[in-house]
Protein backbone atom coordinates (compact mmCIF):
# COMPACT_ATOMS: atom_id res chain seq x y z
CA UNK A 1 0.00 0.00 0.00
CA UNK A 2 1.03 3.47 -0.79
CA UNK A 3 0.05 6.25 1.58
CA UNK A 4 0.37 9.85 -0.39
CA UNK A 5 0.10 13.57 1.23
CA UNK A 6 -2.62 15.47 -0.11
CA UNK A 7 -0.42 18.62 -1.94
CA UNK A 8 -2.02 19.57 -5.27
CA UNK A 9 -5.43 19.45 -7.07
CA UNK A 10 -5.19 15.44 -8.24
CA UNK A 11 -4.51 14.56 -4.63
CA UNK A 12 -7.39 16.82 -3.30
CA UNK A 13 -9.68 15.29 -5.96
CA UNK A 14 -8.78 11.44 -4.54
CA UNK A 15 -9.38 12.99 -0.75
CA UNK A 16 -12.78 13.53 -1.84
CA UNK A 17 -13.51 10.12 -3.69
CA UNK A 18 -12.48 7.87 -0.99
CA UNK A 19 -15.75 8.68 0.75
CA UNK A 20 -17.76 8.13 -2.60
CA UNK A 21 -16.18 4.75 -2.79
CA UNK A 22 -16.65 3.52 1.02
CA UNK A 23 -20.29 4.73 0.95
CA UNK A 24 -21.26 3.80 -2.55
CA UNK A 25 -23.48 1.26 -2.05
CA UNK A 26 -24.66 2.55 1.52
CA UNK A 27 -28.22 4.10 1.03
CA UNK A 28 -28.14 5.99 4.56
CA UNK A 29 -24.54 7.91 3.71
CA UNK A 30 -25.58 11.64 2.71
CA UNK A 31 -22.28 13.06 0.91
CA UNK A 32 -21.05 16.07 2.64
CA UNK A 33 -19.93 19.04 0.63
CA UNK A 34 -16.69 19.24 -1.50
CA UNK A 35 -16.81 22.45 -0.47
CA UNK A 36 -17.28 22.16 2.91
CA UNK A 37 -14.73 19.22 3.59
CA UNK A 38 -12.05 21.74 1.03
CA UNK A 39 -13.03 25.25 3.67
CA UNK A 40 -11.74 23.10 6.46
CA UNK A 41 -8.38 22.85 4.75
CA UNK A 42 -8.06 26.46 3.08
CA UNK A 43 -6.37 29.25 5.49
CA UNK A 44 -8.51 32.11 4.24
CA UNK A 45 -12.27 30.06 5.07
CA UNK A 46 -11.06 28.19 8.03
CA UNK A 47 -9.75 31.01 10.88
CA UNK A 48 -8.13 27.75 13.20
CA UNK A 49 -4.76 28.13 10.23
CA UNK A 50 -4.05 31.13 12.13
CA UNK A 51 -2.92 29.50 15.28
CA UNK A 52 -2.39 25.99 14.32
CA UNK A 53 -1.72 23.84 10.92
CA UNK A 54 -3.17 20.65 9.42
CA UNK A 55 -2.26 17.96 6.79
CA UNK A 56 -4.01 14.88 5.28
CA UNK A 57 -3.14 12.13 3.62
CA UNK A 58 -4.84 9.42 1.37
CA UNK A 59 -4.03 5.36 0.79
CA UNK A 60 -3.95 3.56 -2.31
CA UNK A 61 -3.25 -0.69 -2.81
CA UNK A 62 -1.00 -2.19 -4.80
CA UNK A 63 -3.21 -1.75 -7.76
CA UNK A 64 -3.77 2.32 -7.38
CA UNK A 65 -7.27 1.87 -5.58
CA UNK A 66 -8.53 4.29 -3.48
CA UNK A 67 -8.75 2.66 0.00
CA UNK A 68 -8.45 5.34 2.67
CA UNK A 69 -7.50 8.65 4.16
CA UNK A 70 -6.84 10.50 6.95
CA UNK A 71 -6.24 14.19 7.96
CA UNK A 72 -4.16 15.41 11.30
CA UNK A 73 -3.85 19.06 12.83
CA UNK A 74 -2.62 21.25 15.74
CA UNK A 75 -4.89 23.36 17.37
CA UNK A 76 -2.23 25.48 19.55
CA UNK A 77 -4.94 27.02 21.76
CA UNK A 78 -6.40 23.71 22.83
CA UNK A 79 -3.06 21.41 22.35
CA UNK A 80 -1.24 22.27 25.47
CA UNK A 81 -4.41 22.07 27.94
CA UNK A 82 -3.72 18.35 28.72
CA UNK A 83 -1.05 16.71 30.40
CA UNK A 84 0.43 15.87 27.42
CA UNK A 85 0.39 18.11 24.18
CA UNK A 86 -2.37 16.76 22.34
CA UNK A 87 -3.07 17.29 18.01
CA UNK A 88 -6.24 15.65 16.25
CA UNK A 89 -6.90 13.09 13.27
CA UNK A 90 -10.71 13.59 11.82
CA UNK A 91 -11.84 13.06 8.37
CA UNK A 92 -10.99 8.75 8.92
CA UNK A 93 -12.51 7.00 6.26
CA UNK A 94 -11.00 3.25 5.47
CA UNK A 95 -12.06 -0.38 3.78
CA UNK A 96 -12.80 -2.96 6.31
CA UNK A 97 -9.13 -3.63 6.07
CA UNK A 98 -7.46 -2.68 10.00
CA UNK A 99 -3.65 -3.14 7.96
CA UNK A 100 -4.78 -0.28 6.16
CA UNK A 101 -6.53 1.99 9.06
CA UNK A 102 -3.57 1.16 10.70
CA UNK A 103 -1.30 2.20 8.09
CA UNK A 104 -3.68 5.80 7.99
CA UNK A 105 -3.19 6.34 12.05
CA UNK A 106 0.80 5.73 12.00
CA UNK A 107 1.15 8.23 9.37
CA UNK A 108 -0.76 10.59 11.18
CA UNK A 109 1.19 9.72 14.66
CA UNK A 110 4.48 10.24 12.81
CA UNK A 111 3.27 13.97 11.47
CA UNK A 112 2.07 15.04 15.03
CA UNK A 113 5.17 13.36 16.91
CA UNK A 114 7.25 15.37 15.12
CA UNK A 115 5.37 18.28 15.35
CA UNK A 116 5.81 17.81 19.73
CA UNK A 117 2.57 16.31 20.22
CA UNK A 118 2.14 13.40 22.56
CA UNK A 119 -0.96 12.54 21.81
CA UNK A 120 -4.48 12.62 19.21
CA UNK A 121 -7.93 13.23 20.00
CA UNK A 122 -10.16 11.96 17.45
CA UNK A 123 -12.10 11.43 14.98
CA UNK A 124 -12.23 15.03 15.44
CA UNK A 125 -12.31 18.55 13.51
CA UNK A 126 -10.05 21.17 12.42
CA UNK A 127 -12.77 23.70 14.22
CA UNK A 128 -15.60 23.59 16.24
CA UNK A 129 -16.90 20.42 17.40
CA UNK A 130 -20.44 21.21 15.42
CA UNK A 131 -19.28 19.39 12.74
CA UNK A 132 -17.55 16.36 11.04
CA UNK A 133 -16.47 15.68 14.95
CA UNK A 134 -16.82 11.85 16.81
CA UNK A 135 -17.13 8.37 15.88
CA UNK A 136 -20.56 7.08 15.51
CA UNK A 137 -21.04 4.07 17.49
CA UNK A 138 -24.93 3.85 17.53
CA UNK A 139 -28.12 4.96 15.70
CA UNK A 140 -26.71 3.93 11.79
CA UNK A 141 -30.19 2.98 10.88
CA UNK A 142 -31.32 7.02 10.71
CA UNK A 143 -29.43 9.21 7.83
CA UNK A 144 -27.66 11.80 9.72
CA UNK A 145 -27.95 15.35 9.65
CA UNK A 146 -25.98 17.84 8.55
CA UNK A 147 -23.02 18.56 9.37
CA UNK A 148 -22.58 14.65 11.69
CA UNK A 149 -20.19 12.14 11.02
CA UNK A 150 -21.82 8.95 9.74
CA UNK A 151 -19.22 6.07 9.48
CA UNK A 152 -19.42 2.01 8.70
CA UNK A 153 -19.95 -0.07 12.08
CA UNK A 154 -16.54 -1.37 12.05
CA UNK A 155 -14.47 2.14 12.48
CA UNK A 156 -14.81 1.13 16.09
CA UNK A 157 -12.74 -1.89 16.21
CA UNK A 158 -10.25 -0.26 14.37
CA UNK A 159 -10.04 2.90 17.22
CA UNK A 160 -10.59 0.09 19.72
CA UNK A 161 -7.91 -2.44 18.40
CA UNK A 162 -5.25 1.01 17.82
CA UNK A 163 -4.89 1.78 21.11
CA UNK A 164 -7.49 4.72 21.70
CA UNK A 165 -10.04 5.21 24.35
CA UNK A 166 -13.57 6.69 24.89
CA UNK A 167 -13.08 10.37 26.39
CA UNK A 168 -16.69 11.35 25.93
CA UNK A 169 -19.60 10.48 24.22
CA UNK A 170 -21.78 13.01 22.61
CA UNK A 171 -25.57 11.86 22.22
CA UNK A 172 -28.20 13.09 19.83
CA UNK A 173 -31.87 12.15 21.11
CA UNK A 174 -34.96 12.94 18.81
CA UNK A 175 -37.88 14.90 19.15
CA UNK A 176 -41.60 14.88 17.64
CA UNK A 177 -42.33 17.79 16.90
CA UNK A 178 -46.70 17.09 16.62
CA UNK A 179 -46.31 15.31 20.32
CA UNK A 180 -47.21 17.97 22.93
CA UNK A 181 -44.59 18.32 25.78
CA UNK A 182 -45.36 16.73 28.60
CA UNK A 183 -48.04 18.66 30.46
CA UNK A 184 -45.41 19.93 33.59
CA UNK A 185 -42.75 20.69 31.39
CA UNK A 186 -44.96 23.01 29.35
CA UNK A 187 -46.57 24.55 32.60
CA UNK A 188 -43.49 25.41 33.81
CA UNK A 189 -41.52 26.94 30.57
CA UNK A 190 -44.78 28.71 29.78
CA UNK A 191 -44.54 30.17 33.46
CA UNK A 192 -40.67 31.48 32.91
CA UNK A 193 -41.76 32.87 29.23
CA UNK A 194 -43.88 35.28 30.92
CA UNK A 195 -41.51 36.27 34.19
CA UNK A 196 -41.46 40.08 33.82
CA UNK A 197 -37.79 41.32 32.72
CA UNK A 198 -37.49 38.43 30.18
CA UNK A 199 -37.41 39.09 26.99
CA UNK A 200 -37.39 36.12 23.80
CA UNK A 201 -35.94 37.88 21.13
CA UNK A 202 -35.39 35.65 17.32
CA UNK A 203 -32.16 36.52 15.79
CA UNK A 204 -32.17 39.39 12.85
CA UNK A 205 -29.97 39.17 10.12
CA UNK A 206 -29.50 42.68 9.67
CA UNK A 207 -28.06 42.39 13.07
CA UNK A 208 -26.08 39.79 12.77
CA UNK A 209 -23.38 41.57 14.10
CA UNK A 210 -24.65 42.61 17.36
CA UNK A 211 -26.47 39.04 18.20
CA UNK A 212 -22.70 37.27 17.15
CA UNK A 213 -21.36 39.20 20.64
CA UNK A 214 -24.24 38.58 22.53
CA UNK A 215 -23.70 35.01 21.45
CA UNK A 216 -20.12 34.64 22.52
CA UNK A 217 -20.65 36.38 25.70
CA UNK A 218 -22.91 33.97 26.94
CA UNK A 219 -21.09 30.91 25.21
CA UNK A 220 -17.99 31.37 27.09
CA UNK A 221 -19.61 32.01 30.01
CA UNK A 222 -21.56 29.26 30.01
CA UNK A 223 -18.70 26.75 29.62
CA UNK A 224 -16.15 28.34 30.88
CA UNK A 225 -16.26 25.81 34.03
CA UNK A 226 -15.72 22.50 31.75
CA UNK A 227 -12.47 21.18 31.66
CA UNK A 228 -9.86 22.55 28.92
CA UNK A 229 -12.45 24.98 27.82
CA UNK A 230 -10.60 27.79 24.88
CA UNK A 231 -13.47 30.84 24.62
CA UNK A 232 -14.69 31.43 21.39
CA UNK A 233 -13.54 34.24 19.05
CA UNK A 234 -15.84 36.67 17.89
CA UNK A 235 -14.44 35.97 14.38
CA UNK A 236 -15.05 32.45 14.83
CA UNK A 237 -18.98 33.32 15.40
CA UNK A 238 -19.10 35.38 12.66
CA UNK A 239 -17.47 32.75 10.07
CA UNK A 240 -20.11 29.97 11.76
CA UNK A 241 -23.39 32.75 11.20
CA UNK A 242 -21.79 33.25 7.66
CA UNK A 243 -21.75 29.39 6.94
CA UNK A 244 -25.28 29.25 8.38
CA UNK A 245 -26.99 32.00 6.19
CA UNK A 246 -28.25 29.63 3.30
CA UNK A 247 -30.00 27.56 5.45
CA UNK A 248 -31.13 30.41 8.59
CA UNK A 249 -34.35 30.86 9.77
CA UNK A 250 -34.06 34.07 11.76
CA UNK A 251 -37.17 32.85 13.75
CA UNK A 252 -35.85 28.94 14.67
CA UNK A 253 -32.81 31.00 16.52
CA UNK A 254 -33.38 32.85 19.50
CA UNK A 255 -31.95 34.39 22.77
CA UNK A 256 -33.27 35.26 26.23
CA UNK A 257 -32.63 37.97 27.92
CA UNK A 258 -32.76 39.16 31.42
CA UNK A 259 -33.09 42.98 32.16
CA UNK A 260 -31.59 43.54 29.03
CA UNK A 261 -28.70 41.45 29.83
CA UNK A 262 -27.90 38.61 27.11
CA UNK A 263 -28.80 35.58 29.46
CA UNK A 264 -29.33 32.45 26.94
CA UNK A 265 -29.94 31.32 23.45
CA UNK A 266 -30.64 28.34 21.56
CA UNK A 267 -30.02 27.76 17.66
CA UNK A 268 -32.13 25.91 15.10
CA UNK A 269 -31.44 25.34 11.60
CA UNK A 270 -33.98 23.19 9.07
CA UNK A 271 -31.55 19.74 8.44
CA UNK A 272 -29.86 20.40 5.16
CA UNK A 273 -29.40 16.58 4.65
CA UNK A 274 -32.29 15.98 2.60
CA UNK A 275 -31.93 19.23 0.32
CA UNK A 276 -28.05 17.85 -0.50
CA UNK A 277 -28.57 14.02 -0.59
CA UNK A 278 -29.43 14.63 -4.67
CA UNK A 279 -26.21 16.36 -4.93
CA UNK A 280 -23.66 13.62 -4.03
CA UNK A 281 -21.34 16.39 -2.65
CA UNK A 282 -21.04 18.66 -5.77
CA UNK A 283 -22.35 22.20 -5.33
CA UNK A 284 -22.11 23.14 -9.41
CA UNK A 285 -24.98 25.04 -11.42
CA UNK A 286 -27.39 22.02 -11.56
CA UNK A 287 -26.31 21.36 -7.73
CA UNK A 288 -27.27 25.07 -6.38
CA UNK A 289 -31.00 25.10 -8.64
CA UNK A 290 -31.51 21.42 -6.79
CA UNK A 291 -30.97 23.04 -3.44
CA UNK A 292 -32.67 25.82 -4.16
CA UNK A 293 -36.05 23.49 -4.99
CA UNK A 294 -35.44 21.25 -2.52
CA UNK A 295 -35.37 24.78 0.35
CA UNK A 296 -38.49 25.82 -1.40
CA UNK A 297 -40.25 22.61 -0.99
CA UNK A 298 -39.22 22.71 2.46
CA UNK A 299 -37.74 19.75 4.70
CA UNK A 300 -39.55 18.14 7.38
CA UNK A 301 -36.64 17.94 10.37
CA UNK A 302 -34.59 20.30 11.94
CA UNK A 303 -31.77 20.61 14.06
CA UNK A 304 -30.74 22.24 17.31
CA UNK A 305 -27.46 22.18 16.70
CA UNK A 306 -26.02 24.58 20.19
CA UNK A 307 -28.15 26.39 23.16
CA UNK A 308 -26.28 27.78 26.18
CA UNK A 309 -26.75 30.07 29.18
CA UNK A 310 -25.08 31.64 31.22
CA UNK A 311 -24.02 29.97 34.32
CA UNK A 312 -26.04 32.92 37.00
CA UNK A 313 -28.90 32.01 34.92
CA UNK A 314 -29.12 28.41 34.75
CA UNK A 315 -31.76 26.56 36.50
CA UNK A 316 -33.95 28.93 36.11
CA UNK A 317 -36.19 27.43 33.35
CA UNK A 318 -34.82 29.51 30.61
CA UNK A 319 -33.55 27.02 28.07
CA UNK A 320 -37.63 25.11 28.40
CA UNK A 321 -38.94 28.88 27.53
CA UNK A 322 -36.76 29.12 24.43
CA UNK A 323 -38.36 25.75 23.13
CA UNK A 324 -42.03 26.89 24.14
CA UNK A 325 -41.02 30.08 21.86
CA UNK A 326 -39.46 27.85 19.22
CA UNK A 327 -42.83 25.81 19.09
CA UNK A 328 -45.41 28.75 19.06
CA UNK A 329 -43.51 29.64 15.79
CA UNK A 330 -42.81 26.17 14.19
CA UNK A 331 -46.26 24.66 15.12
CA UNK A 332 -48.40 26.68 13.01
CA UNK A 333 -46.06 26.19 9.75
CA UNK A 334 -47.34 22.42 9.84
CA UNK A 335 -44.18 21.78 8.40
CA UNK A 336 -41.75 20.37 11.04
CA UNK A 337 -42.47 17.11 12.36
CA UNK A 338 -39.07 16.14 14.02
CA UNK A 339 -36.28 18.27 15.84
CA UNK A 340 -33.23 16.50 16.64
CA UNK A 341 -31.41 17.67 19.83
CA UNK A 342 -27.96 17.04 18.73
CA UNK A 343 -24.74 16.74 20.63
CA UNK A 344 -25.08 16.76 24.44
CA UNK A 345 -21.96 15.43 26.19
CA UNK A 346 -22.81 12.58 28.47
CA UNK A 347 -21.17 14.34 31.37
CA UNK A 348 -24.03 17.58 30.48
CA UNK A 349 -26.59 15.90 32.83
CA UNK A 350 -28.95 19.04 33.05
CA UNK A 351 -29.42 19.23 29.37
CA UNK A 352 -29.69 15.28 29.23
CA UNK A 353 -32.28 15.89 32.46
CA UNK A 354 -33.87 18.67 30.07
CA UNK A 355 -34.22 16.13 26.90
CA UNK A 356 -35.99 13.63 29.18
CA UNK A 357 -38.47 15.87 30.72
CA UNK A 358 -39.45 16.99 27.21
CA UNK A 359 -39.86 13.27 25.92
CA UNK A 360 -37.02 13.44 23.65
CA UNK A 361 -35.92 9.74 22.49
CA UNK A 362 -32.65 8.61 21.94
CA UNK A 363 -30.82 8.82 18.49
CA UNK A 364 -27.40 8.39 18.22
CA UNK A 365 -24.37 8.04 19.73
CA UNK A 366 -20.38 9.53 18.91
CA UNK A 367 -17.27 9.13 20.87
CA UNK A 368 -14.71 11.72 20.96
CA UNK A 369 -11.26 9.04 21.85
CA UNK A 370 -8.00 9.80 22.80
CA UNK A 371 -5.01 7.66 21.94
CA UNK A 372 -1.75 8.36 23.99
CA UNK A 373 2.13 8.03 22.50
Amino acid sequence: MTIIEVKDKVTKKEFLDVAREIYKNDKIWVCPLDNDVEAVFDPSKNNFHQDGKCTRWILKDNNGQLVGRISAFINNKKAYNYEQPTGGIGFFECINNEKAAFILFDTAKRWLIESGMQAMDGPINFGENDTFWGLLTEGFTSPPSYGMNYNPAYYQSFFDHYGFKTLYAQITNHLDILKPFPERFYKIAKWVSQKPGYEFIHLRAKEIEKFAVDFMEIYNDAWKGFENFVPISNDTIIESFKKMKPLMDEKLIYFAYANGEPASFLIVLPDANPMLKPLKGKLDLLGKLTFLYKKWKGVSRMRAIVMGTKQKFQNHGLESALFITLGEYVLPLNQYTELELSWVGDFNEKMIAMHNAMGAVFGKKHLTMRYIF
